[in-house]
């Protein structure tokens, strides 16, 4: 507030005659900067989408407003009564001009007048509603705030699970296109459709492109073996026998672990036949039959075993059978450990990564190495700048800078260190990259996207360029007015710009944005992500666009089947956005039915608005 007094013109403040007078004046002052603000986005607001004008002016007024720091000015008028300002996100010029408005009736006796041509406060909500409603659908009886669900792979072969989600509450399939392909997607697509047909409801399409997430690469496989575990109490005593299957392809039964055997000879096993073998660690060990179908057996494993490809099995007898072979089993991963003072070479060159090398007497030779998927990179970093693995979890700083290779110091693990392993995420929040937000491959994914989903959602985009790249792919594949577009903030380039960012995007119609906050913790620091989620859903609100609230919404009860206090939590507070975003897992149905019913006990005190916030602050200040 103290700015804004400095920035203002000195009044004519009569003390003991007129107290309301600067009150006054700071909010000409901040009507001004408003109107500024349009004047100097003039040339941009001409580019954009007719449903979105008066909304991106509303965007650059409250953005004027969180230049400065309004709260002392925000006691006052609630002092008086007046705290319309303090949630004036959507409806900013009718908040400015109906509290002076008001002040100068106090000052002067005068008639209070209806502000006329900004957007009203009814207007700001019916506009929020309508273009939610053109972006996901209509909203279910109850709750405004819809849900989107990530499809696992099986929702491609499953049609009763995709008919379940829907059924149990999902508004919107989201289908990731980082992984399966085409073919699995066209399913999934299909299952949705036939599924949303039959209950008679709503459910939107929204495909992911992949974007330039930069994962670590692949890793020098081990041997080929797995290890089959039977249940176990806390002493460490078996339970029950492992259930397995054996056969040249997995069972139907997902609870039953499989052993990969290619063999004729499983036809000519019976109930109650055992297989006698010796496994990779020389011990005895044996499979009981339980049951003989033409696509394998259903057996039972007494004790821990591991299995290595190619080890033999025979069924002693009369008439011995066999021997049965395993079946080529996937390489074991070798992950690299990590601790803290570890040394750690991420290299352009594609070859698989590996653990650090000893000698025989325990010395370290070669320090660990692995590659990345984005040797664009090695260009933008710089010496003594973080780089964080895995969700966060490693955290290391950068010591050296080569045209092939980072030299990486690690400076934080998790107690007692952990493992590095392929294809997980890496985070450079302080680097400059100048990574395009669209890749080669989300090209090609894009065509697929336009024929069959109702919004792409537009992964790590970072700056209004990105946009551009979006839009001109769209229009050239006939698609820029056919599609909705959801975009993905989840970088601190992406926070610090949204403004921009949005203002390049509402040229279409319509459009949202995702609150993508897994990446974006990691981007903005874990000490920030709440203050710039409430950020991004406060400017939301101001442009009238949909927002999404995802990442690890009611994680535990969809992957693990109970919910934590803290997600429950979560779940309550997420409502406040248009739509909330689910993973998939196996419990995922509950977790549907558990934020169904929240949202709609919840709808009653549903208050998007925020109190008006300090000056807005760029991501890593």
């Amino acid at each position: 507030m103290s700015q804004l007094k400095k920035d203002m013109p000195d009044s004519k403040n009569n003390k003991g005659i007129d107290k309301v007078q600067p009150l006054i004046d700071q909010i000409n002052h901040l009507i001004q900067l408003a109107i500024d603000k349009e004047e100097e986005h003039k040339q941009q607001l001409k580019k954009v989408h007719s449903n979105y004008q008066r909304s991106a002016k509303n965007l650059l007024h409250y953005r004027a407003l969180r230049s400065l720091d309004l709260r002392e000015l925000h006691q006052q008028l609630g002092d008086m009564g007046l705290s319309r300002l303090a949630r004036a996100e959507g409806h900013v010029m009718t908040s400015l001009l109906s509290a002076k408005e008001i002040l100068q009736a106090f000052q002067k006796e005068k008639k209070l007048q209806k502000p006329q041509q900004v957007i009203s406060v009814k207007r700001a909500r019916r506009l929020l509603l309508e273009n939610t409603e053109s972006l996901l659908g209509k909203p279910v009886e109850g709750r405004r705030t819809r849900i989107m669900v990530t499809l696992p792979s099986e929702a491609a072969k499953d049609f009763e699970l995709v008919h379940a989600l829907i059924e149990a509450g999902m508004n919107c399939a989201r289908i990731n296109c980082a992984h399966d392909d085409a073919r699995v997607w066209e399913k999934m697509v299909q299952n949705v459709r036939t599924a949303a047909k039959k209950l008679d409801r709503e459910c939107a399409i929204a495909m992911d492109l992949a974007g330039p997430k930069i994962r670590t690469g692949a890793l020098v496989p081990g041997p080929q073996i797995r290890k089959y575990r039977p249940v176990k109490n806390r002493s460490g005593l078996i339970v029950s026998p492992l259930p397995v299957w054996l056969g040249p392809f997995p069972p139907k039964d997902t609870n039953l672990a499989h052993i990969p055997v290619e063999s004729p000879l499983l036809e000519q096993l019976s109930e109650g036949d055992v297989l006698k073998f010796k496994d990779v660690r020389n011990k005895k060990r044996r499979i009981t039959i339980l049951e003989v179908t033409p696509e394998g057996c259903r057996a039972s494993c007494p004790k821990t075993t591991f299995l290595e490809t190619g080890l033999p099995m025979f069924r002693p007898g009369k008439v011995q059978l066999g021997p049965f072979y395993v079946a080529p089993l996937p390489a074991v991963e070798q992950p690299i450990p990590l601790i803290a003072g570890d040394k750690l070479i991420l290299h352009k060159s594609s070859k698989a990564g590996e653990p650090a090398q000893y000698n025989r007497k325990g010395a370290k030779t070669e320090p660990a190495h692995i590659s990345c998927t984005s040797p664009e990179l090695f260009k933008w970093v710089k010496p003594d700048e973080p780089i964080l693995f895995d969700d966060g979890k490693i955290e290391g700083i950068i010591q050296k800078v080569s045209e092939k290779e980072l030299l990486i110091e690690i400076v934080q693990t998790p107690p007692g260190g952990t493992k590095l392993r392929a294809d997980k995420g890496i985070n450079l929040p302080k680097s400059d990259l100048h990574l395009s937000g669209l890749t080669t491959k989300d090209r090609k994914d894009l065509k697929f996207v336009c024929k069959h989903a109702d919004v792409v959602n537009f992964s790590f985009v970072n700056s209004p360029q990105d946009v551009k790249d979006l839009l001109q792919e769209l229009d050239e594949l006939k698609a820029k007015d056919k599609l909705g577009i959801i975009l993905k903030i989840e970088t601190q380039a992406a926070f610090n710009t949204l403004t921009s960012i949005l203002l390049e995007a509402m040229q279409v119609y319509p459009i949202g944005v995702m609150i993508a906050r897994g990446d974006l913790a990691i981007e903005t620091g874990w000490e920030n992500i709440g203050r710039v989620q409430q950020e991004i859903l406060a400017l939301c609100h101001s442009a009238h666009l949909t927002d999404v609230w995802a990442t690890q919404v009611l994680e535990n009860l969809a992957k693990r089947g109970l919910p934590s206090r803290a997600e429950i939590t979560d779940a309550v507070i997420a409502q406040r956005a248009d739509c909330v975003m689910l993973n998939k897992g196996p419990y995922i149905i509950q977790a549907i039915r558990l934020l169904d019913t929240i949202l709609k006990g919840m709808d009653p005190y549903r208050d998007k608005n925020v109190p008006m916030l300090p000056t807005m602050q760029l991501a890593g200040e």
